[in-house]
């Protein structure tokens, strides 16, 4: 099971790992570089690319809080 800590909200996307929103906001932007949509899903892939960034922000939001904490915890005393 994926470390869930530093993460936020609870939508469906809540539940992919880094990598899984990674992967699929990878084949959104090649979706939209390639054309050929209506407009109409045009804008749900970007609104679908936005979420899924989002996602990804956050778990690296919550490595970066657990690596800031994990050298702060090492530092000598005083320094």
């Amino acid at each position: 099971m994926a470390d869930q800590r530093g993460r936020q909200g609870a939508g469906p996307q809540e539940s992919l790992g880094y990598e899984q929103a990674r992967d699929e906001l990878l084949q959104v932007v090649r979706q939209l570089e390639t054309g050929g949509t209506t407009l109409e899903e045009s804008l749900a892939l970007w609104e679908r690319g936005e979420e899924l960034a989002k996602v990804c922000q956050r778990w690296l939001d919550g490595a970066r809080a657990r690596l800031d904490a994990a050298m702060a915890a090492e530092e000598p005393a005083g320094e």
